[in-house]
């Protein structure tokens, strides 16, 4: 009876790990349409979070008591993990293609690994290291460096820059994740997912409302459409699948599910999601790789899977990923790579 029940929930957190790489994958694709529409990166990026926020005001009222006992780790997470990323990651595929993007930000992983080496001086082992040779020498194949690079430098650097992003949230999770006490002594428990998940996006919406300033934004453009590689799609119909599906459903199916399986076994779902970004895009958008692309793109992905398992884990903790997924236990569940898409 234990056996069976054990297996049903591995199968409907497997699901839902599933459900959350798909939907965070198919995040850029719903985007690029309305940055091609005429919506500046910021303007989408703020719609995105402050929707995802106001649905999920509910959720921060109810865990308020992490304002007091968590308000470093929330303003952290609100402008690493959900304004500096999403930002970056928004701008990034304005300019590139939206599999060559998400492959840079895996880099995140690697760039970790980085800081505990020579910025903490910790040991790092043998086989982080060799994921790092392998993210960095698939980003090679990825990016075409015996082309010249053949990608717009700019998109690579802010790609590059929602990696960095994510690194900052990493780091921040390995000191503010721990139990701890208030200050009035009491011992105060790991912060709750869905908790940090929720102010984080309140205090990215803040900090996204000065930088992107949407009282200037075009919104008549909301109430026309957007090309879907000859297609045409309403702009709210995207708008919706951003906030809903990528944003809402995809942060909460990711958090159940790493509470169903173990950090490491989402972890490796949570990789899905640059495939599934990828073939996305291919199919939806016409952006087409070629072979070295696909192939770099399988090498990057193993190399920051070894990096992300090698690394020393912060104490239980929300994101992603993901990288996605970022990309997870409260910070385990955050960084695994799910910040940014």
């Amino acid at each position: 009876m234990h056996a069976s029940r054990g297996t049903q929930r591995r199968s409907a957190g497997l699901g839902l790990a599933l459900l959350s790489a798909f939907a965070f994958g198919g995040s850029g694709v719903a985007a690029k349409p309305l940055i091609e529409a005429g919506l500046d990166p910021l303007h989408v990026v703020w719609l995105r979070v402050a929707g995802a926020a106001l649905i999920m005001l509910p959720v921060a009222w109810r865990h308020r008591n992490l304002v007091r006992e968590r308000p470093a780790l929330l303003a952290g997470f609100g402008l690493f993990a959900v304004a500096g990323v999403q930002a970056c990651y928004f701008a990034a595929i304005s300019r590139i293609p939206v599999g060559v993007a998400l492959l840079v930000e895996y880099l995140a992983p690697a760039l970790v690994l980085g800081w505990v080496r020579f910025v903490q001086r910790r040991p790092v082992t043998r086989a982080a290291a060799v994921g790092v040779v392998l993210a960095v020498g698939g980003l090679a194949c990825v990016v075409e460096v015996w082309a010249g690079l053949g990608f717009d430098a700019l998109g690579l650097l802010l790609a590059l820059g929602a990696a960095c992003c994510q690194v900052g949230y990493f780091v921040l999770s390995d000191h503010g994740g721990q139990e701890g006490k208030g200050s009035d002594g009491r011992r105060v428990e790991p912060p709750h997912p869905l908790g940090v998940i929720a102010y984080g996006l309140i205090v990215g919406a803040l900090i996204l409302t000065v930088v992107a300033r949407p009282w200037g934004m075009d919104w008549s453009l909301l109430g026309g459409s957007a090309g879907l590689d000859g297609d045409v799609v309403p702009a709210w119909v995207l708008l919706g699948w951003i906030v809903l599906v990528a944003t809402v459903l995809a942060y909460g199916s990711g958090v159940v599910s790493v509470r169903m399986l173990s950090p490491q076994v989402a972890g490796v779902v949570a990789c899905l999601e640059a495939v599934i970004a990828t073939v996305l895009a291919w199919v939806l958008l016409g952006e087409h790789l070629s072979a070295p692309q696909l192939i770099g793109g399988f090498v990057v992905l193993t190399g920051a899977f070894i990096a992300q398992s090698a690394t020393p884990k912060p104490p239980a903790g929300p994101v992603a990923a993901g990288v996605g997924a970022a990309a997870g236990a409260a910070e385990s569940e955050l960084s695994a790579g799910r910040a940014s898409h």
